[in-house]
């Protein structure tokens, strides 16, 4: 790799995206010219069962150190899933059985290659060297940190504030994650910056057990279809595994100002396009169609040109024409014991229109819209059916071959065997 294109790299890997470098880009750029091998790390909980665009940002980093020729590390936390880390939530994080950690984590390792060459990566669980700590080990681990830096946290006030339980295992996360880097001995940990606290735990064991200096690069996180963070939990997210038509469709929702951040921390594309969609978005272009070329640049990505042409093509008819002819609808077949009445949340699990019925009441209780043939649903008790009713108060609603619903940019037909 010639000397220019080994800087650019290196800049381009140290400032897009970057939120923060600690202790400093200048001490991790000069690391990183030394030509030294660097051991690097990323770490995910498997506390669900699929990876979103946002965790597609810290993948991405882990593959340009890839390309750099550092050694890279790419870390499945089934041991610290058992206590789940609560960095961005105010209420307790629901425990997992070790069953539902190695069923979510099986997935994983098939989503990230869509970005992560895996054939020059390691991959591990954590579980490998944190079950054999001792007490002992644990409480020599303790003795490294202060109590008073967990409770001074923002989220840890607010929930003493409120009377939110907070577990004595949760207390100890940022230690087990730190320990990660420190069995690791880590060079470069990477993170989103709801992540630093617990990355920090690993510059402290490095310096004061190894008595080595380390680097955290704190990644920006995408926004979500519901202006949050992007997050496993809120039923807000562009998951990986996303079919090319729905990828497409919760993209063209974003707000217009995600445009440019989503080419930034939600694809490869060059920094010398984005700065001219920049510029096209000041002369006042039409964001409509930048999002487009957006919605095809993550597409194209995942799933390829030929997938992205057909879902453009797709939703141009769908939500553009107002039409479904000639549009490939995913069916849901019912068979004749499936029919009848379904709470909300139910059917739009059923129906493939919510991943789960935590994601599916989220959307109820914004104030979303279940709409067949552009008609509102209603039914009694919160119910629906798989035909519009022809009386908000019918108890018995006929089933049609071929009724078409939607949710926001998700559309299904229903099948009757």
């Amino acid at each position: 790799m010639g000397e220019r294109l080994l800087l650019g790299k290196i800049e381009e890997l140290l400032t897009r995206g970057i939120v923060n470098i600690i202790p400093g880009k200048i001490e991790l750029e000069s690391a990183l010219r030394s030509g030294k091998k660097l051991n690097v790390y990323l770490g995910i909980d498997p506390t669900a069962t699929r990876i979103h665009l946002g965790h597609a940002v810290n993948l991405r980093k882990l593959q340009a150190f890839i390309e750099l020729g550092h050694h890279v590390t790419f870390l499945i936390g089934d041991f610290t899933a058992r206590v789940g880390d609560n960095s961005d939530k105010e209420s307790e994080r629901p425990l997992l059985t070790k069953q539902e950690i190695e069923a979510n984590f099986q997935t994983y390792k098939e989503q990230a290659e869509k970005i992560l060459d895996f054939s020059k990566a390691e991959l591990h669980y954590n579980s490998e060297w944190l079950s054999p700590l001792s007490f002992a080990d644990v409480l020599q681990l303790c003795q490294q940190f202060s109590l008073n830096d967990y409770l001074s946290r923002e989220i840890m006030k607010k929930k003493m504030e409120t009377g939110v339980s907070i577990r004595l295992d949760e207390v100890l996360y940022p230690i087990m994650q730190g320990y990660d880097s420190f069995h690791m001995d880590t060079d470069v940990q990477i993170g989103a910056a709801d992540q630093t606290f617990n990355m920090q735990a690993g510059r402290v064991l490095q310096k004061r057990l190894h008595n080595k200096e380390s680097f955290i690069l704190v990644n920006d996180y995408l926004i979500g279809t519901d202006g949050r963070k992007m997050s496993k939990s809120w039923g807000n997210a562009v998951w990986l595994s996303d079919s090319p038509e729905e990828m497409f469709g919760k993209i063209m929702s974003l707000k217009d100002e995600l445009i440019e951040q989503y080419f930034i921390l939600g694809t490869s594309t060059d920094l010398k396009e984005i700065g001219a969609v920049r510029d096209r978005l000041i002369k006042g272009e039409n964001p409509m169609v930048l999002k487009k070329e957006l919605a095809c640049a993550v597409v194209t990505e995942f799933h390829g040109k030929i997938a992205a042409h057909d879902a453009q093509e797709q939703f141009e008819k769908q939500f553009q024409e107002k039409t479904t002819q000639g549009v490939n609808i995913p069916e849901v077949c019912f068979d004749k014991h499936e029919r009848g009445l379904y709470l909300r949340d139910e059917f739009l699990v059923k129906m493939g229109l919510a991943s789960s019925k935590s994601e599916a009441r989220i959307f109820i209780l914004k104030g979303g819209t279940i709409s067949s043939a552009a008609e509102k649903l209603t039914g009694p008790n919160n119910s629906v059916s798989i035909r519009l009713a022809t009386f908000p108060d019918d108890t018995h609603y006929p089933q049609d071959d071929g009724d078409v619903f939607k949710v926001g940019r998700k559309i299904r037909k229903v099948r009757l065997k």
